[in-house]
């Protein structure tokens, strides 16, 4: 059996950039993780790239059932600081759109300054964890063999794009120990529809994106939205889609900043020997405009002249390009999601430390916690400031 001070299961983000700041502290430390390379999700991540941090990191970014656990964190290890460690190891970095940055040497590089600062520790992988038990210290037992240590460090992420072996472990070692979880959902996900309403409304378009403003639950945000052949994807969907349940509708603003009324109105009245589908393609591809004025309202605009468009159809038909509500009728699951909603719930744990409240030495960081980031880099910053929180306790 072999002795640590600390061990930390998963070699993911959170499990390295806590295992660099323990051995920093001069903790003895070890990583075990079941895949065969370290880091597999930054690799992917980002195209490639990993977006890595966003300028923009603030609490109303990030969903919780407990909406002030992340401040503390966050607050104390911010995107500054893993700026600051990437440029340390001289790797630059590119802002995209909203704040987004993505590393110009890509993601294996990211990984790479991870595994340097983690030069002390050891990582096991190919290493499946069989039992955790606990008397004075955790005793993990694996197909590698025996550890042992006084704290156990979960940073086990969550389910989803199980292809990668991603699993809901981490919330089985929190039942173990007292814990209470809110249910994995997938998040950062596309939404699909009935064949009826992709029947209606998307088939042939697939592969067209426009910018929208989209709102669900009280939440909207303005960006890209791109048909596919099961439904609706891009930047915007999968934002919501991290709000949204099974049975709510979600409402789309076709024309974000432009009122739809004003502008059809003043084209009746201007341009009244104008066809509809033809003022539509001003705004929109013509393939999208032709649809929407066969299908947004009970009767086919297409053909119509705007003189020839009864003023409240019009006004109707315009209403619904700034509001047009849709009821998808679920997501492409854990699949393709690109993190997941819940985890185990923070309140027994410490915001602080990431420690638990019921168990001494046990420790959960990361997406296996129940804090889950938007889109463009914040689900890795609470991954660097809970797993350095964790790392300067353990």
């Amino acid at each position: 059996m072999k002795h640590y001070d600390v061990i930390i299961i998963g070699a993911g983000a959170a499990g390295l950039m806590c295992a660099a700041h323990a051995s920093k502290r001069g903790r003895s430390v070890i990583v075990l993780d079941k895949a065969s390379k370290a880091g597999k999700k930054i690799l992917i991540s980002g195209g490639g790239r990993c977006n890595f941090t966003n300028l923009y990191i603030e609490p109303e970014a990030f969903i919780s059932n407990n909406p002030h656990f992340c401040k503390s964190a966050l607050s104390r290890y911010t995107q500054w600081d893993f700026i600051a460690l990437l440029e340390s190891h001289q790797l630059s970095w590119t802002e995209k759109t909203l704040g987004q940055l993505f590393c110009d040497q890509k993601s294996n590089a990211v990984v790479d300054v991870l595994l340097s600062e983690c030069a002390d520790v050891d990582i096991t992988l190919n290493t499946d964890v069989n039992k955790i038990e606990f008397e004075d210290r955790y005793l993990v037992s694996t197909n590698q063999g025996d550890f042992q240590a006084e704290s156990l460090v979960v940073a086990t992420g969550g389910p989803s794009i199980p292809k990668m072996g991603a699993t809901d472990f981490g919330l089985q070692i929190a039942k173990q120990f007292g814990h209470k979880s809110i249910v994995f959902r997938p998040a950062l996900v596309p939404f699909t529809f009935s064949q009826q309403d992709i029947g209606r409304y998307f088939k042939d378009l697939s592969g067209l994106s426009l910018e929208v403003n989209i709102s669900c639950n009280n939440q909207s945000f303005k960006e890209m939205a791109l048909i596919t052949h099961r439904g609706i994807s891009g930047p915007a969907v999968l934002q919501i889609s991290s709000y949204w349940r099974k049975g709510n509708p979600i409402e789309i603003d076709l024309l974000p900043g432009i009122d739809a009324v004003e502008l059809l109105l003043s084209a009746q009245q201007n341009r009244g020997t104008t066809n509809l589908k033809n003022i539509l393609n001003e705004h929109f591809s013509k393939r999208l405009a032709h649809r929407l004025a066969q299908v947004l309202m009970p009767v086919d605009l297409s053909e119509k002249a705007l003189g020839d468009i009864n003023q409240s159809d019009l006004k109707s038909f315009a209403q619904i390009l700034n509001n047009w509500a849709l009821t998808p009728s679920g997501t492409e699951g854990m699949r393709v999601a690109e993190v997941c909603t819940g985890g185990v719930d923070t309140n027994a744990l410490s915001s602080k430390t990431m420690q638990s409240n019921k168990q001494s030495g046990l420790y959960f960081i990361g997406e296996t916690v129940d804090v889950t980031g938007w889109l463009g880099g914040y689900n890795f910053q609470w991954a660097w400031s809970s797993a350095w929180a964790a790392g300067q306790a353990v």
